[in-house]
């Protein structure tokens, strides 16, 4: 799939709203890149890490019983690595530093992808009618 430009815009108002963001990046549950809004990093590497972290998470809530994966935070040392789920098909992963807020990071991400959901999915439909 290639890059899709309301996606990326998605993205790019994200990094305006969330103070400390330092990457956006949409992701196939596949692990291949949709969008992205990141530096000094490769891309379909950050994906394809997305995409076995969702596979992990996904098990782990299943496992517990606690249903469909919605969203995972990993703290580092030097800040956030925090993945959403984006309806079924993708996922949104998003970077930070240890100075954000983790409040206002989840409320925007998880907005953000409702809206990178419904993006996709129009597409795919288009692309079906097509």
């Amino acid at each position: 799939m290639t890059a899709m430009p309301e996606v990326l815009a998605e993205l790019q108002g994200l990094r305006v709203r969330v103070p400390h963001l330092t990457g956006a990046l949409v992701a196939s549950t596949d692990g291949l890149v949709i969008a992205h809004h990141v530096t000094d990093m490769e891309p379909d590497g950050v994906a394809a890490l997305t995409a076995a972290a969702l596979g992990v998470g996904s098990r782990l809530t299943d496992a517990v019983g606690h249903g469909g994966f919605r969203e995972l935070l990993v703290r580092g040392e030097r800040g956030y690595v925090a993945t959403y789920a984006a309806g079924a098909s993708c996922v949104l992963t998003l970077l930070a530093t240890g100075d954000a807020n983790v409040g206002r990071l989840n409320l925007e991400a998880r907005r953000a992808g409702a809206r990178v959901a419904e993006l996709v999915a129009d597409a795919l439909a288009h692309r079906r009618q097509g």
